[in-house]
């Protein structure tokens, strides 16, 4: 508040003008946009000094301006503070109603201000009579976790011992439901004091003290019942203001020191299989990612991993090892490797070694199949392809489409089990398929005998590893009719050494004899092996000799860059529109020595258009890849671009970049098919619905170019398979690729497909077509396909079934088009 302001109010208090002073007060708290601070505290002490009667002539002289003050809840809480200040230790109250109301419409906001005196108010309605509803509460202790806020806040919080638990999310409301006597609502306070960042002795004390008490089995299955209702819509939404993340898909910061505590509780109790299947489930939900906020709490995945790593099972460090290729947020994911790496240090093993002896059988009795007898019934899981599927026989042995009823009734416990191993069991193939795809850079061997174990007869990633090629003592051999076979289908029954294979290296026609083999088997490999695109130096990067400019000049939507990269074990930073620098997108190869980066800066510069409201980037330019040793110090750009730089510390000295020829073809293919997959998934041009260039037109040249422009290694790729392929289609007699599209013919008119983005035009004058593919990208429907995993191949083919049947097409906004 302006010091002229502060003197006024006192003289005006001085010679106890109650109307003056309500008057200036008010407009005071108006135009310094209720902050109780800059003067307010000597104003404040001497109302507190005035006389009760002049107390009172200022209660009432602000009742009758409240109605001046407005509906803005803010404002509002600020008139009444005051007012509250006035009527301490008075019977007069002509205000209650208001302060009701306005603290029930306190309830549905996320925090209070970070000045606020919202005690005064709180004192007041204790003086009513009235204790704080659930809801403010919960307001009060989310707005204490603000490091901003004033310690009498904090204070309160501190006053406020019940509920236990925030109301507003579901499994808080249960928790607090289950636990209505004296020890289960002790348990749960305890966990709510989990605030440092893993627990300490004297915590697991009284945690332990506490399980007693409760018995583990009981404190263990409520525990995993909450843990199920985390990250469900709040059951209390919030009202939030313009400026505000999306808060509402959110953890409550108070309930989220709970969350933390009872992770750390169940690493307490003694091992059960469920307990790291839950404590997984925990860690993803809370990564997931909230608008304008990041990660919902990365604090509580923490917790997760921390309790993982604490329990000493084979479930656990399955766990462990599944979420390590699942994660990417950094401070997680260092955990994680963290905790795998004692691990290994514990057992004498190398870390690869642990995560291949982490993954379970899942029940499986042999590679992808298992059967159950329960009562009269079969239950028989089968994993095909990338999926478990559970399917059901009755008594005579003939397959039936649901549960049993016999089952339902006599077995729910089995018949959990068994769905919940069909979900644990499609979660891990995914994450063991992203570390087999990771794995061409490893230069790992295996003994043949270990190899056997851990990968070819193994239940789970036996199903996988008996989808790809390897090469025995250098003999390269897949697996057909229950043997390794080679080229000419002789079998492989022994051997020494066991690689992955690589396309690097072998002739081309080898490849595709190969490619003619999986085929013939009829084996459609978990990602791109036999078909793996292989990046040759060109001429241009012979020329430029240290960097490569093949990927540059894209723009790429910034957040899938961002995860996607994260995913194939590239660092990056998010780029925000500050001042501020940013080492480009790198990768780590150890056991080549090496590192690799992708030069990148933001694009745009107008806040809100070009980024986020939290002010990350939407878009990125790209630059040049480059390779350097593994320990050279790093280079940084500034976020929104310029020159990068290499950051020297010490009085070191720059180092240079390597020539691009020296570095390994293994390498150098490997690392160029990440980058080309970035900007093949996240490039503007791949969004149909930018046909008008996106903001201000800006990208119209750009998309058109890269829409229907020259195809890119992948889509080549994409181009060979195609060939292969569309004769066997049903449609093969109104389809023919030329060039750099498949054309399909329908009734209405002849339609071009791009085969790298997707984009259609219609013949003859070649109007754009824009059809948005489903989130899943649509399947092919029916037929063979050589590998997994091209989203846009799936996108084309159903794009072009749809178009050859044109005539049956029912969307209005795809009709209005055609």
């Amino acid at each position: 508040m302006h010091s002229s302001r502060v003197r006024l109010l006192r003289r005006h208090i001085a010679a106890q003008d109650m109307d003056r002073v309500a008057d200036e007060a008010m407009k005071a708290l108006v135009d310094n946009q209720a902050y109780w601070t800059g003067g307010w505290e000597e104003v404040l002490g001497e109302l507190r000094e005035l006389p009760a009667e002049r107390r009172r002539e200022l209660v009432h002289a602000v009742a009758e301006r409240f109605p001046s003050v407005g509906d803005e809840t803010e404002s509002r809480c600020n008139a009444l503070t005051l007012y509250a200040l006035a009527a301490d230790g008075l019977d007069d109250d002509p205000l209650a109603a208001e302060r009701r109301k306005t603290l029930d419409d306190l309830g549905r906001q996320y925090s209070l201000w970070s000045a606020t005196l919202f005690d005064l108010l709180a004192e007041a309605e204790w003086a009513a009579g009235r204790a704080l509803s659930p809801a403010v509460v919960a307001v009060v202790r989310r707005s204490a976790q603000d490091r901003y806020c004033l310690d009498e806040l904090v204070s309160l919080a501190k006053k406020l011992t019940e509920p236990v638990l925030n109301v507003g999310e579901a499994w808080a409301e249960q928790a607090m439901r289950d636990t209505a006597d004296a020890d289960g609502q002790a348990l749960l306070a305890h966990a709510a004091t989990a605030t440092a960042s893993k627990p300490t002795a004297r915590w697991d004390k009284r945690a332990a003290a506490l399980v007693d008490t409760l018995g583990p089995d009981r404190v263990r299955e409520t525990v995993l019942s909450w843990l199920t209702l985390v990250g469900r819509p709040r059951t209390l939404p919030l009202d939030l203001r313009a400026y505000e993340a999306n808060l509402n898909n959110a953890y409550d910061p108070y309930n989220a020191n709970a969350l933390r505590g009872l992770a750390w509780l169940l690493s307490v109790l003694p091992p059960h299989p469920d307990t790291p299947r839950a404590l997984g489930a925990l860690v993803e939900t809370s990564l997931k990612k909230v608008a304008g906020l990041g990660p919902r709490n990365p604090k509580v995945a923490n917790a997760g991993v921390i309790a993982l790593a604490r329990i000493d099972s084979e479930p656990a460090l399955a766990e462990l090892a599944r979420l390590a290729t699942r994660v990417t947020y950094k401070n997680t994911a260092k955990l994680l490797d963290s905790a795998l790496e004692e691990r290994a240090v514990a057992l004498g093993l190398g870390r690869e070694e642990i995560e291949e002896l982490a993954v379970p059988a899942y029940g499986l009795t042999e590679v992808g199949r298992a059967e159950y007898r329960l009562g009269e019934a079969t239950a028989l899981l089968e994993v095909h392809g990338s999926k478990a599927l559970l399917t059901w026989r009755n008594t005579t042995g003939k397959a039936v489409k649901s549960v049993p009823a016999s089952v339902r009734r006599d077995h729910p416990d089995e018949l959990t089990e068994l769905k919940a191993a069909v979900k644990d069991v499609d979660k891990m193939l995914s994450a063991q398929t992203e570390r087999l795809d990771r794995q061409f850079l490893a230069r790992r061997t295996w003994p043949y005998a270990t190899w056997r174990e851990r990968y070819l007869d193994h239940p789970l990633v036996g199903t996988l590893a008996r989808r790809l090629l390897w090469t025995v003592d250098g003999v390269t051999v897949g697996h057909a009719d229950g043997e390794l076979r080679t080229l000419t289908d002789d079998p492989v029954r022994t051997g020494h050494e066991v690689r992955l294979w690589h396309p690097v290296g072998h002739e081309p026609a080898e490849i595709v004899a190969w490619r003619d083999w999986l085929e013939r088997h009829e084996i459609t490999q978990p990602f791109k092996q036999a078909h793996r695109e292989v990046y040759l130096l060109t001429d241009a990067e012979r020329s430029t000799a240290t960097y490569s400019n093949r990927f540059a000049a894209h723009f790429l939507r910034q957040h899938q860059f961002h995860s996607l990269a994260a995913v194939r074990g590239w660092r990056n930073k998010l780029r925000l529109c500050v001042d501020d620098e940013a080492p480009p997108a790198t990768r780590e190869l150890p056991q080549w020595g090496l590192r690799a980066e992708y030069w990148i800066e933001g694009d745009g510069e107008e806040y809100g258009i070009d980024t986020t409201d939290s002010g990350s980037y939407l878009r990125l330019r790209t630059d040049q890849v480059r390779f350097y040793p593994i320990d050279a110090p790093h280079n940084s750009a500034h976020c929104y671009g310029g020159e990068y730089g290499m950051w020297l510390r010490d009085g070191s000295d720059p180092v240079d970049p390597l020539p691009l020829d020296t570095i390994p073809p293994l390498v150098l293919s490997e690392v160029l098919r990440d980058v080309d997959l970035f900007v093949g998934v996240a490039s503007v041009g791949n969004d149909p619905t930018w046909q008008d260039g996106g903001p201000d037109g800006r990208f119209r040249e750009y998309w058109t170019s890269y829409g229907f422009g020259d195809l890119n290694q992948s889509a080549q790729t994409r181009r060979l398979l195609l060939d292969r392929l569309v004769p066997r289609l049903a449609i093969a007699d109104r389809c023919t690729l030329e060039g750099r599209f498949l054309h399909v013919k329908g009734e209405r008119h002849t339609y071009k497909i791009h085969l790298g983005s997707g984009n259609i035009l219609m013949t003859l004058d070649d109007r754009y077509l824009c059809i948005v593919p489903k989130s899943n990208g649509g399947s092919p429907q029916g037929g063979y396909l050589p590998y997994e995993g091209d989203r846009m191949l799936a996108v084309i083919l159903s794009k072009a079934m749809m178009l050859a049947d044109d005539t049956e097409i029912t969307d209005p906004t795809i009709l209005s088009q055609l």
